[in-house]
């Protein structure tokens, strides 16, 4: 049995400063897939690096202080590979992927639209191109687990307040209806899988108090081939840990 932890940090070393790695400890999780790291792994101390994992694998954005993401593990994987290929993609540290015999793990971190019709185009071309990078992938590599934020809120329930946010980025139609064909083209969102019920979250804003009245939006996953449905034991969201205005998922499942 594998447990698997994703988690947006919104910057490694402030997550640090607030506890994260005792959380990690505690937590015990066989693979960590981080996002948003915004930052190079020489700019942690060695006594952070001597807490974490066994294996580490980073691939921070070659913008300082920006985007990023990795992979930590307690077994050494057979093969990582950096980025999707892709330039614009892989010089924001976009996507890492580590192979564990026949499954295959992502940390993936989706562009954000929210800060205007440039970046929001940027997006738009992302999921085009994270939908065509997949499709090849599947075909040497078919049990995907893709961990990390989608920056989308698939549907009405897993954003607090639908109609007025119908225009805002995350929760545009177009972005929803990317979401829906990319489960139909043969993935599992193992969170709703276990779980229909409503406010269930794993990103605030930090504005208007938003966490503690739980005003959230469900956009980190973890995504899995529909050939992994049989292994999936659970899949649950940790809203109690609070290193980043993101909070981190958990998915069990039999590697």
């Amino acid at each position: 049995m594998a447990k698997i932890v994703s988690y947006n940090v919104n910057g490694i070393r402030s997550a640090v400063s607030k506890g994260l790695i005792e959380w990690l400890k505690k937590t015990d999780a066989d693979i960590v897939c981080l996002q948003e790291i915004k930052a190079m792994p020489e700019q942690l101390d060695k006594k952070v690096h001597d807490q974490l994992h066994d294996f580490t694998y980073w691939y921070p954005a070659q913008k300082k202080g920006y985007s990023g993401v990795a992979i930590f593990s307690k077994k050494k994987p057979n093969h990582v590979e950096y980025g999707c290929g892709i330039k614009k993609y892989d010089d924001e540290g976009r996507c890492i992927r580590a192979d564990f015999g026949d499954v295959s793990v992502i940390s993936v971190y989706f562009p954000s639209g929210t800060t205007g019709d440039v970046r929001q185009n940027f997006k738009f071309e992302f999921l085009e191109d994270f939908q065509n990078y997949i499709d090849k992938l599947k075909k040497k590599r078919p049990n995907l687990i893709i961990c990390g934020d989608i920056n989308i809120c698939h549907k009405p329930i897993d954003i607090h307040n639908p109609i007025s946010n119908a225009n805002s980025s995350g929760f545009l139609p177009e972005e929803r209806e990317w979401l829906d064909k990319f489960f139909k083209s043969g993935f599992i969102d193992t969170f709703r899988h276990f779980n229909k019920e409503p406010h269930n979250y794993t990103w605030w804003s930090y504005r208007a108090n938003s966490r503690a009245k739980n005003l959230g939006w469900r956009i980190d996953y973890h995504i899995t081939s529909a050939s992994l449905e049989k292994q999936l034991k659970r899949s649950i969201i940790l809203p109690e840990a609070k290193h980043s205005d993101h909070c981190p998922s958990l998915v069990e499942i039999d590697m």
